[in-house]
């Protein structure tokens, strides 16, 4: 079996190292990780690059076309895809994930096909997160799982874990979100196909470091971008 663990980045310079050795210790037999860059400037992807001569386990994939965190899980699903990963995990490379949890989700797999690592079920808990942020992500949750019907508590994770088939199934490859809306266009696509999904607790700690990438402007895209997934559905596009 071969694992990819992939990691869309933009401006990640002060966390992406301590990631990758994260990631690389855990005890995970055909391991690998890919960081899927936009061309970072604050040169994200040189570190990566400066990683990947020294351990062949580790990939760069840089874009500087096309960019955003839609179109870069797109590119990285595909990635793992065609480098015939059995298993693909998919992270935010802000340390707000930890990757200890990887194995338990891997070992998860068992029952489902895609396992999220949630913040929103019972063991789960959240540190460094205001209560502003807890509330637009709960309401997020409400709005996203009343219009998509998705019976899920966490909507919003991007913290998964996908058996291949299931990127297979939902045609990474004309995945259409450019942004952050990705997560639950896969989710969706994933639901609507009869595909298992389970939820695990996990512990999300706020980032400590770098700037958050999502806004007002992108949380607005979003709710749309699940507005017109529904009405896919509704006439038969999904």
């Amino acid at each position: 079996m071969k694992t990819y663990v992939m990691t869309p980045t933009y401006n990640e310079k002060e966390n992406i190292s301590l990631l990758i050795k994260k990631i690389l210790e855990l005890k995970i037999k055909n391991l690998h990780t890919v960081v899927v860059d936009d061309n970072s400037p604050d040169g994200t992807w040189k570190i990566v690059e400066d990683i990947s001569k020294k351990n062949r386990n580790v990939h760069l994939l840089l874009r500087k076309k096309d960019k955003g965190r839609g179109s870069a899980g797109r590119d990285g699903f595909i990635y793992c895809l065609k480098n015939n990963a059995d298993i693909i995990v998919e992270m935010d490379a802000d340390l707000s994930h930890d990757p200890k949890y990887i194995p338990s989700m891997v070992k998860e797999l068992k029952n489902a096909d895609l396992i999220l690592g949630s913040r929103r079920v019972k063991g789960s808990r959240e540190i460094g997160r205001g209560f502003f942020r807890r509330f637009v992500t709960w309401g997020a949750n409400l709005y996203i799982t009343l219009m998509l019907g998705i019976k899920v508590k966490d909507c919003n994770s991007g913290f998964r874990c996908f058996k291949r088939e299931v990127l297979e199934g939902i045609k990474a490859e004309k995945l259409e979100s450019k942004g952050p809306a990705i997560v639950q266009e896969v989710l969706f696509k994933a639901h609507l196909k009869g595909f298992r999904i389970k939820e695990i607790p996990i512990t999300f700690i706020n980032r400590t470091k770098g700037k958050s990438k999502l806004g007002l402007k992108q949380l607005t895209v979003g709710y749309f971008i699940v507005l017109k997934l529904k009405m896919q559905h509704l006439i038969g596009e999904l």
